[in-house]
């Protein structure tokens, strides 16, 4: 582990974390860096295997969100791929690193003593960081708000039962003299059980959190670390910030530094910014953002919802279904701007008709590698010779205006990277340069039944500024430098 730059870059993160960038009133913001989360494990895999598992974990994230078990808070998924480090302020002080997740609103990490099963192979900075220890006295009780929220699909008796309160207590729910019971979350490729808890954190040396509540595992199946859910909901970080400051809750917004799968090409950390608005600092670059309005979803309250209306390859325009548009009674429909998804996951029939037009384009020209698309679970993937310049296609998505006008698009013209991934195929002797279509199919109709009929990846949010609105509900994307973003705000 050593030897990793990620390992010299987690420990450059917790550096810049406790050196911090701003003196915080309730009025600034505040800049946190995300780092990228390829371990040395993962570096050492081949493209292949790291395109496969991504994709695998980008599809199984995608589906968890449309059949949750009662007992089940949220969807996560292990390898969210973008961290931030926070400070337990204990004596002496523990960092945490954690997942930073739109799609979740629920805070929480592994806690000593913890365990996890199958976590070989995955990111795990508690191999360098060990898993902190908490006061006794740092429980959430079960008549606690943040317990029922915990349990959101409990009644305050089931929270007793859960809890073995006497059978007296459970007739008269009165549950204020037990520890708040442990809750179980199941996800793509792992679960955990956890306990809730509140203690304080620091955000920044300058910025404490107090009586923070977060849940606190000491078991875990496939997920050795945290995250930091920033969906909408009781539990959030951004809710737990609004109580400090309403403008560090309100709005926030990401620069995601292109990362493809090259650790080498991840020199810098991505810039997380807490009470963003749109005023500059000096020496930033000039943007304009294309907005889009949030859509509620009355069964996935957490999620940031959006309305879609289709994709552009080139100048040809191709219309997504109209349940992408809107979210039904039955929390179905729209598309999620999730920072926990890799890749971004469309409706077959939708997908299809996009690669169909993409493959038109590209497949005219040069030879289909249908091995490489049976190795990574990426289609359509491409041949292309040294000598030869692969042409592709534009792609823009289309979303819902700003606007309370329905008929009112914005576009986010897509950086050329941010959709179709080049590398090199084959052993020393017979390379064969190889690009693939970084999208992928999400399922029938049918299946997305009652959850969200897409998601918008963070492969997909590369290079964009995405900000998160929650004052008007709204998302903004704007297309940055992201680097350059974080040295201008770090001056």
């Amino acid at each position: 582990m050593a030897s990793s730059p990620l390992f010299f870059l987690y420990y450059y993160n917790i550096l810049c974390f406790l050196l911090t960038l701003f003196s915080v009133s309730h009025s600034s913001i505040v800049l946190l860096p995300l780092t990228h989360s390829l371990s040395k494990t993962q570096h050492n895999s081949t493209t292949h295997h790291l395109l496969k598992s991504t994709s695998s974990r980008s599809a199984a994230r995608f589906l968890r969100h449309h059949h949750h078990h009662r007992q089940v808070s949220l969807p996560l998924s292990s390898g969210s791929d973008y961290t931030l480090s926070l400070t337990l302020a204990t004596t002496p002080p523990q960092p945490v690193s954690l997942y930073m997740d739109t799609g979740s609103d629920l805070v929480w990490f592994p806690c000593s003593p913890f365990e996890c099963i199958l976590c070989e192979g995955k990111s795990n900075p508690s191999t360098t960081l060990p898993p902190p220890k908490l006061p006794q006295n740092a429980t959430v009780s079960c008549h606690s708000p943040a317990c029922a929220a915990a349990h959101s699909s409990h009644s305050s008796s089931d929270l007793c039962a859960i809890a073995r309160c006497p059978l007296d207590s459970i007739e008269t729910s009165d549950c204020s003299n037990f520890s708040c019971p442990p809750f179980y979350y199941a996800y793509a490729d792992g679960s955990l059980v956890a306990r809730l808890h509140k203690y304080s954190f620091s955000i920044t040396p300058s910025l404490l959190l107090n009586d923070f509540t977060f849940g606190c595992a000491h078991t875990a199946l496939g997920e050795p670390i945290g995250v930091a859910g920033f969906g909408q909901g009781l539990l959030s970080m951004p809710a737990q910030l609004a109580k400090l400051s309403p403008q560090l809750g309100q709005h926030f917004s990401y620069c995601l530094v292109s990362h493809s799968f090259d650790s080498e090409r991840v020199r810098k950390p991505s810039p997380l910014i807490l009470g963003r608005k749109e005023k500059r600092v000096e020496g930033e670059e000039r943007v304009e953002f294309v907005y889009t309005t949030m859509i509620d979803n009355p069964k996935h309250p957490y999620f940031y919802s959006v309305g879609f209306l289709g994709i552009s390859v080139g100048k040809r325009n191709i219309p997504g279904p109209e349940f992408l548009r809107r979210v039904d009674r039955r929390g179905g429909g729209g598309m999620v701007v999730d920072s926990g998804t890799t890749f971004t996951m469309l409706p077959a029939s939708f997908y299809d008709s996009v690669v169909a037009e993409f493959d038109r384009r590209v497949g005219r020209a040069h030879e289909r590698a249908t091995e490489i698309e049976d190795k990574t679970g990426l289609t359509p993937c491409y041949f292309f010779d040294d000598n030869k310049v692969i042409v592709v296609p534009t792609m823009t998505l289309h979303f819902l205006g700003g606007d309370e006008k329905k008929n009112k698009s914005s576009g986010v013209v897509l950086p050329r990277r941010n959709y179709f991934y080049e590398f090199l195929d084959g052993d020393d002797a017979k390379k064969r340069k190889v690009g693939c279509l970084m999208l992928m199919n999400g399922g029938d109709e049918k299946e997305l039944s009652g959850g969200p009929g897409a998601t918008l990846g963070n492969y997909q949010q590369q290079g964009f500024e995405v900000a998160y609105d929650l004052e008007n509900r709204r998302v903004g994307f704007a297309r940055r430098q992201c680097s350059s973003l974080w040295d201008s705000l770090n001056q």
